[in-house]
């Protein structure tokens, strides 16, 4: 269902008139009675995800979990020397 609003009341009410075309609406914007634009969802495209793109690339040290050093860890902290 197409629903067709003045381009006043499109700007007072954008937030609310995007929110029903996400939801599927297509909504028409007129001026003077003549549309002029169509709000309209954007399909959700899904992204095929392929394991591995990283590999080779990638090195984490055998040390990546170690606690800081101690004054490292208090400028985290927000802790002065």
């Amino acid at each position: 269902m197409t629903k067709t609003v003045n381009l006043y009341e499109a700007k007072t009410k954008l937030s609310e008139l995007v929110e029903r075309a996400a939801a599927g609406e297509e909504i028409v914007i007129a001026k003077a009675g003549k549309p002029r634009a169509k709000l309209v969802p954007i399909p959700v495209q899904k992204v095929r995800r392929v394991g591995g793109f990283w590999k080779g690339k990638l090195w984490v040290s055998e040390h990546f979990d170690d606690p800081l050093p101690d004054d490292i860890q208090r400028a985290f902290e927000g802790e002065e020397d």
